[in-house]
């Protein structure tokens, strides 16, 4: 494992190298694309993915709001309340560490619902810097995400993408990486162009050298290709782990098996 190990981060995860699985949670009520699903058959799909994702191996499982696309910058308090709810439910039921990322990338509500659900950690697409998104400018919030840690006294790691997905970023990688660290993430994400595409691996070893801290993969994630990112810290897998690879559908046991076991043989 790369560089400083201590902190959050190896409080929930030790010296693994996680299989950190994603729950994608369909449209949630009140967003564009709900079509009159309650509340609790979305907890109760979510269950089904965590149970599968559990069986299969997993270390953690990471809850997110895919579903509400067109996403905006900042949650409403709809979307917070009903996930706080959905992460409490999980992190009832899980015997694995439960994360939380609110879409497109609001770290605030995703550490208010953490610290509220009992959540051990989040993913924050823009942490620190500036990203050209299709919700327009995000900047990072990295300040007001560490104040609210500090005030709830929240013991939540923090996970911040560096140049994520679905973006045009501005600088180099490895400035960006420098940056999150010392705007106090406790590890970094480094991710394809899109969901389901995979990022050179030049970049993970890029982020690892600039930033001393633990590396995760955050997309594109296959059987065929986790050899070329052995070096990363943490692996977090969403459509390979569906059902035939298709975002949309459940999560298959076995096949989350099949990657834990390459990946433990790596």
């Amino acid at each position: 494992m790369s560089g400083r190990t201590g902190g959050l981060w190896a409080e929930i995860f030790g010296e693994k190298k996680p299989l950190i699985g994603v729950i994608h949670l369909p449209p949630l009520p009140g967003s564009p694309r709900h079509a009159g699903e309650s509340l609790e058959r979305i907890v109760d799909r979510a269950r089904q993915d965590l149970s599968a994702l559990e069986e299969g191996g997993a270390d953690a499982a990471i809850v997110e709001n895919f579903g509400d696309r067109p996403f905006s910058k900042f949650a409403d308090k709809a979307t917070v309340a009903q996930m706080a709810v959905i992460v409490r439910e999980l992190v009832r039921a899980a015997k694995i560490p439960i994360g939380v990322n609110v879409l497109r990338s609001d770290g605030v509500a995703a550490l208010s619902i953490a610290h509220a659900a009992g959540a051990s950690f989040i993913r924050v697409n823009v942490f620190s810097g500036v990203a050209l998104t299709d919700q327009g400018l995000i900047e990072g919030r990295a300040r007001e995400v560490l104040f609210l840690r500090k005030i709830l006294g929240a013991r939540v790691a923090i996970l911040a993408d560096i140049h994520v997905k679905h973006a045009f970023h501005f600088g180099e990688l490895s400035d960006a990486a420098r940056d999150a660290a010392r705007n106090g993430a406790d590890a970094l994400i480094v991710t394809g162009k899109a969901t389901g595409e995979a990022p050179d691996p030049q970049d993970l070893r890029a982020a690892q050298r600039a930033s001393g801290l633990p590396v995760l993969v955050g997309s594109g994630i296959t059987l065929e290709n986790l050899s070329y990112y052995k070096e990363a810290d943490g692996f977090i897998v969403g459509t390979w782990l569906k059902e035939g690879g298709e975002v949309e559908n459940p999560v298959d046991p076995e096949r989350v098996r099949r990657l834990f076991a390459l990946l433990r043989s790596l």
